[in-house]
């Protein structure tokens, strides 16, 4: 048989899949220089054996691959016996799209909205103002609920406990309080010992306490406390820093990580309060600091997205969901070892493993304050916000600058993830919040709608809303356009039929969904 010389020939690569901790998928395969993404992905998923069909991302010298292996490295360089890695990142399985619809603006407050958060189980809405007032708000019916006083200054800040049963929020008088979002009463006594504003609350993690009783304080009298707040009491205080202390996490392996204006970032041993290291390197103020667990550790024995359905509370198998908790921690940090990133005003991060003194990397770029920081719940990315108007994105395993996203005006002050890792939300002082894909690295959806500066933003844990409170003293929920919102058969003939009946002078209502936001919120009265 004649071989066609002319005939072209597809030129193979010996390639291996190597992970992003550098496991081996499997031996070294012969693939054809132009294997597009998705059949990688296919590939993958058959060399790791996977029952359920994982999405990922690959990469060779750490450039994505985004179209095939042939359009990302230069084929004249590859070498036919030397073998190509390329790097895979699982994805989560779930997907959250992009909220586009301002639903509800709720006022309330009369002064600023300094502080908000969703509950773990992303049912309940707690925030802070400047009217000495702590508010919860139903989001059934984006409605107030409940609000708490008894505050004498500002509520700087709120926390909700990890079994989402508990909320606590401190103010500019030193006082803690401690509420039952269910009642929206007071639990117990304030809790009193702060000689200074409270700036920051974290709450020991679910794993090692399914009871959530202890809770974790800092603020500008420079010292960092520890509470019962079953009895009221303080528990532990923690000296040492020689000024204000602006962030405070309560990490999953029993240690306490405080930032300060004092230029360092401390850790401590929550057990008894010892000071394990100090971290210095920074130049000016630490503003803030995240750890690799912050997600896990917010949302406990439970995933919001995955686990939905499930029932938690008082009822619940607390042993079981302690393990839970616990072997979720695990999948994100295996060997208790916590890695965080720490951000300040001398325009720089510093990324930091615990069993290390000295810093993995310095992340240098951005040309002002740097205000937030936070860690995907992937454990992929570090997104961060500065008064530079910019995002930029950084690798998470070695800090490594991906790209900066720009289109804010003015100094952005905080951002927010959604749980799939895909999208990044920005709050900023020009009045918009802004979501940004994290794949196609561009702006996808800007959301206007505030009077003046945005303070705070949240993201819901199981994707649904997005929360943002500011200056204008109003809050606002923002969800999935209508039109997207097609997820059943009923969807489908409601949104067939429904023009007809408005045709006739008649009105559909449809059932309620407390799972998902509302569809129609113009015909519900939410807006």
């Amino acid at each position: 048989m004649e071989v066609d010389e002319n005939e072209p020939t597809t030129r193979t690569v010996q390639a291996r899949f190597v992970s992003d901790v550098g496991e081996e998928a499997g031996p070294p395969l012969a693939l054809p220089i132009n294997v597009t993404k998705e059949q990688l992905e296919l590939i993958c998923n058959a060399l790791l054996k996977n029952e359920q069909q994982t999405p990922y991302l690959f990469f060779v010298n750490d450039d994505e691959i985004k179209e095939s292996v042939e359009q990302t490295v230069d084929s004249k360089r590859l070498n036919a016996e030397d073998v190509l890695d390329i790097v895979y990142q699982p994805q989560a399985v779930f997907r959250v799209r992009a909220v586009s619809r301002c639903t509800s603006t709720m006022p309330g407050h009369a002064e600023a909205v300094v502080s908000l958060a969703f509950s773990p189980n992303s049912i309940h809405l707690a925030s802070g103002s400047g009217d000495k007032t702590l508010r919860l708000w139903d989001l059934n019916t984006e409605t107030p609920h409940y609000t708490c006083t008894g505050h004498r200054q500002w509520v700087m800040c709120v926390a909700w406990a990890p079994d989402s049963l508990k909320v606590a929020s401190a103010c500019k008088a030193g006082e803690i309080r401690i509420w039952s979002p269910d009642t929206g009463k007071q639990l117990g006594r304030p809790l009193v010992g702060h000689k200074k504003w409270i700036s920051c609350l974290s709450w020991e993690p679910y794993h090692r306490n399914a009871e959530c009783r202890y809770l974790a304080s800092a603020g500008n009298d420079n010292d960092a406390r520890i509470w019962d707040v079953v009895l009221g009491t303080c528990v532990k205080v923690i000296a040492g820093h020689t000024a204000a202390v602006t962030a405070v996490r309560w990490g999953g392996s029993g240690l306490l990580y405080t930032s300060s204006r004092d230029r360092t970032v401390k850790m401590w041993r929550a057990e008894d309060g010892v000071l394990c290291k100090t971290f210095t390197g920074h130049a000016h103020w630490v503003n803030n600091l995240a750890l690799n667990t912050d997600y896990v550790l917010r949302t406990g024995p439970f995933h919001p997205v995955m686990d939905k359905f499930k029932m938690y509370g008082d009822g619940a198998d607390k042993d079981a969901l302690k393990q839970l908790a616990l072997e979720r921690y695990e999948q994100v940090c295996p060997d208790g070892v916590e890695s965080f990133v720490s951000c300040s005003d001398d325009f720089t991060l510093y990324l930091w493993r615990a069993n290390q003194k000295q810093f993995v990397t310095r992340m240098t770029g951005h040309q002002n304050v740097v205000n937030d920081v936070k860690y995907s719940p992937d454990v992929k990315f570090i997104a961060s916000a500065s008064f530079d108007k910019s995002i930029r994105l950084w690798r998470a395993g070695d800090g490594a600058f991906i790209c900066a996203l720009r289109g804010h005006v003015l100094a952005v002050y905080t951002v927010s993830w959604s749980a799939d890792s895909r999208l990044v939300l920005s709050g900023s002082k020009d009045s918009t919040l802004k979501v940004w894909s994290v794949k196609e690295r561009k702006l996808v959806q800007e959301l206007p709608g505030h009077a003046d500066e945005v303070y705070g933003v949240d993201w819901a844990p199981d994707g649904s809303r997005v929360a943002s409170g500011g200056k204008d003293k109003v809050l606002k929920l923002y969800v999935l356009f209508v039109g997207m919102l097609v997820e059943s058969f009923y969807d489908v003939i409601f949104l067939i039929i429904s023009p007809f009946f408005f045709l006739l002078g008649g009105h559909i209502k449809p059932q309620p969904n407390t799972l998902r936001p509302h569809p129609f919120p113009y015909r519900s009265g939410l807006c």
